[in-house]
């Protein structure tokens, strides 16, 4: 039995059913069925599919958003607008859809002609996290609707109703029967499911070491796999930034979703001619972060995930001062039930330790002092992921070459880094590889085959 807990209660919701092995052969069995009739569906069927499932995701907002607050602690008003995004993705590839899919041509020798034609694969199972529970899974489904796959989800179990509301909504909008459909497992089962013969590739976005064994098996098995893992992301601040500007965006960064974001600004670098200027206006807004009731409006952040992801920032915290860190900011536990923690600020990180190279996955931030644009690019790069990051300055040599040197797979300029459904989003290094949204997300999944025509 999967059992849900509201983390700002500390109540239990509900109790979910695990799907049994007869239920895991079911699932893949008519994943495989559907696959044979969807992948030769007119397109114009799949993004009428798309356009049925923004309606719906619209028409059931509130309800859809409750549910991801209850499970897992973020604002109402930040589920509503991540339920507002996948309403947009699907939108998106509702009407952009058919471009992305359009044949590339190549003249070739002797006046014959080569076509590239995107084709579908088969079934994809994905295995997703509860920090943006249905963000991350509609960023997998939207594509696989489009390209004629199937798609199988394995949702965190702590999200266990988010995933079968995701499934109602697909049926809700008429979708085939073994188009989608949510696995009520945990983890045990998901090396077998890769392993069989029906899955033809797998997407997770998740910690290292998840990642680390779904692509074992996956290349045991010679399968695709997409991987979108941990993120530190640098936050760089330069003499010539709006400083009030950077400052409230560093602050929106590292509490979004209370800070359990792969792409939130994590460690703010910051030019020392400004950084104790940036520190202590950052400190003090910081400070002024409200930590309670998600489902109020005036709340800023709500409870961390579960007691056990609180337990784990606050070690991190705790281990960062044994390691020679200050702490500029306490994150304090608040009187009452609920895994709430209010913001911290560590400075004078050793950059040789443990914290500086490893993510926190809460609202505490890190600060750093650097020299010039070389010290700052030095610190960015010197852990091992390359997610994402943010770097603030007017002068456009600075801009060119932070664009150039830091080791990421995406870079935002004078603004807080955010996904969107128009642009690729996916990292390097121990942050992962492949990419998603975009037309490059929605190809990874298929077959571009070269097919040569007769002059």
């Amino acid at each position: 039995m999967i059992t849900t807990t509201n983390p700002a209660t500390g109540e239990k919701l509900a109790d979910y059913e695990e799907l049994s092995e007869a239920g895991i052969e079911g699932a893949l069995a008519a994943a495989q069925d559907t696959f044979a009739s969807w992948r030769s569906s007119p397109l114009k069927e799949r993004t009428a599919l798309l356009a049925r499932l923004a309606e719906v995701y619209e028409a059931n907002s509130d309800r859809l958003a409750r549910q991801a607050t209850l499970e897992m602690g973020k604002t109402f008003a930040s589920a509503k607008a991540e339920v507002a995004k996948c309403t947009a993705l699907f939108r998106y590839l509702a009407e952009e859809g058919p471009a992305l899919l359009v044949p590339e041509r190549w003249d070739l020798e002797g006046g014959r002609v080569a076509e590239g034609r995107w084709l579908p694969l088969g079934p994809v199972l994905a295995v997703m996290p509860w920090n943006f529970p249905y963000w991350q899974v509609v960023r997998f489904l939207a594509p696989t609707v489009l390209a004629g796959n199937t798609g199988l989800l394995k949702h965190a179990s702590s999200v266990a109703g988010v995933a079968a509301l995701i499934e109602d909504m697909m049926q809700e909008a008429g979708a085939p029967d073994g188009l989608f459909q949510n696995l009520p497992i945990r983890s045990g089962p998901v090396a077998r499911i890769i392993a069989d013969s029906r899955v033809v590739a797998v997407t997770l976005t998740g910690s290292e070491e998840a990642g680390a064994a779904v692509a074992e098996t996956a290349g045991r098995h010679l399968k695709k796999v997409v991987l979108e893992l941990g993120g530190s992301d640098p936050f760089i601040v330069m003499p010539s930034a709006n400083l009030d500007e950077a400052v409230q965006s560093a602050v929106k960064a590292r509490i979004q979703n209370t800070g359990q974001s792969c792409i939130c600004g994590k460690r703010m670098i910051v030019h020392a001619e400004i950084y104790d200027d940036f520190l202590a206006r950052f400190v003090e807004a910081m400070a002024q972060v409200r930590a309670g009731d998600p489902f109020d409006e005036a709340t800023d952040m709500g409870p961390l995930s579960s007691f056990e992801q609180r337990e784990t920032v606050l070690e991190q915290v705790a281990r960062a001062q044994q390691e020679g860190a200050r702490v500029a900011l306490v994150p304090q536990q608040p009187e009452g039930p609920g895994a709430f923690l209010t913001a911290g600020v560590l400075t004078d990180v050793p950059p040789d330790s443990e914290t500086a190279r490893e993510e926190i996955f809460g609202p505490v931030a890190q600060v750093y002092r650097a020299a010039d644009i070389a010290d700052a690019i030095r610190l960015a790069n010197a852990i091992p992921f390359g997610l994402g990051s943010s770097v603030w300055t007017q002068d456009n040599g600075e801009q060119d070459r932070f664009i150039c040197e830091i080791e990421a797979g995406m870079t935002a300029v004078n603004q807080v880094l955010a996904s969107d459904v128009r642009a690729p989003f996916g990292g390097i290094k121990r942050s992962g590889h492949g990419r998603e949204l975009s037309r490059h997300g929605l190809h990874e999944f298929m077959n571009l085959k070269t097919v040569m025509l007769p002059a």
